[in-house]
């Protein structure tokens, strides 16, 4: 069963810093505890595709779906095995949104997960 569920946080972080910390997939590990690489480390993009490792080496594959940069807005599918998210991001001063789509039991895991590394994004300097 599918089903859809929004995560916020809110902190002091500027709109420009949390995006250029999204924009930069080679800066995610350091706000998200979750992500321990990704490839490629160009900027996201349309279209962009890669892998992320997780902990306990879990690999998954994205492809970046879209990006709004002057509306602060990027969307990607992940998926990892028959299990694909897609999760929608939002950012203005001094809060973040997600909104993650998928298989329930996928997306009720992941909320905790992802509330945590938003709670580290809101609070960037």
């Amino acid at each position: 069963m599918a089903m859809k569920l929004r995560v916020e946080a809110k902190g002091t972080a500027s709109r420009d810093a949390m995006w250029d910390a999204y924009a930069d997939p080679s800066r995610w590990q350091s706000w998200a505890p979750q992500i321990r690489s990704v490839k490629p480390h160009e900027r996201i993009r349309e279209g962009l595709e890669g892998t992320v490792t997780g902990v306990l080496g879990v690999h998954a594959r994205f492809r970046v779906l879209s990006v709004e940069r002057d509306a602060g807005r990027w969307s990607w599918e992940v998926r990892t095995g028959p299990v694909r998210l897609r999760i929608d991001h939002q950012v203005d001063d001094g809060r973040a949104t997600i909104t993650i789509e998928g298989p329930a039991p996928a997306v009720l895991a992941y909320a905790p997960v992802a509330r945590l590394a938003l709670s580290r994004l809101v609070r960037l300097p």
